[in-house]
């Protein structure tokens, strides 16, 4: 399923907010610059100059995007994602203001807080997901000892590992290893 831009940036900026709480595998948000550099990378636009309430407020914001990832439940992540639109006082609008993108929602006022900015978006976005029965493509990495969350948007749903570190290519190469000393056990070399 394809779905709009604005919900696959949205959705791709809220995991890496979340994943900046593990220093292990990705960048974390430690000052002002580094919070810069984390939202021109996600091309949030347009922004004024971020301060340092701006980072302890987004930085505030990651557990409560992580909790919509590890939900159980429809109605519970539900509950979550209104939480976070009532919270941002989103106030969505169709907007075309070309750069390629298109008709999109801007989903905030230009004068809101940087984090009800982010709140917003996110929420419409887990909100598309919940709506057309997606919202399984929030998932957690299956890697052992990984904290790290993504939206699987391959076709077939099948994605099972972050990309914020080499998780998949370390279960892979494990996996091989283990075939490889089960055909020596068993003599099948």
């Amino acid at each position: 399923m394809l779905f709009a831009h604005d919900t696959t940036a949205a959705l791709l900026l809220a995991a890496d907010l979340v994943n900046s709480a593990d220093l292990v595998n990705s960048a974390g948000l430690d000052d002002i610059a580094a919070l810069d550099a984390f939202l021109g990378r996600h091309q949030l636009e347009p922004r004024r100059r971020t301060t340092a309430a701006d980072l302890d407020a987004v930085l505030a914001l990651r557990p409560r995007l992580r909790a919509v990832w590890q939900a159980t439940g429809t109605e519970d992540r539900a509950g979550l994602v209104n939480d976070l639109l009532r919270d941002s006082g989103a106030r969505p609008r169709l907007v075309d203001h070309g750069g390629g993108w298109g008709w999109h929602l801007h989903v905030t006022g230009r004068d809101a807080a940087l984090e009800h900015r982010l709140a917003a978006q996110a929420g419409f976005a887990f909100a598309d997901l919940i709506r057309l029965g997606e919202a399984g493509r929030l998932r957690c990495c299956e890697a052992p000892g990984c904290q790290a969350v993504f939206t699987d948007l391959s076709r077939n749903r099948s994605r099972r590992y972050c990309d914020t570190g080499n998780c998949g290519n370390r279960q892979h190469v494990a996996a091989y290893r283990d075939r490889l000393a089960a055909r020596e056990v068993s003599g099948d070399t």
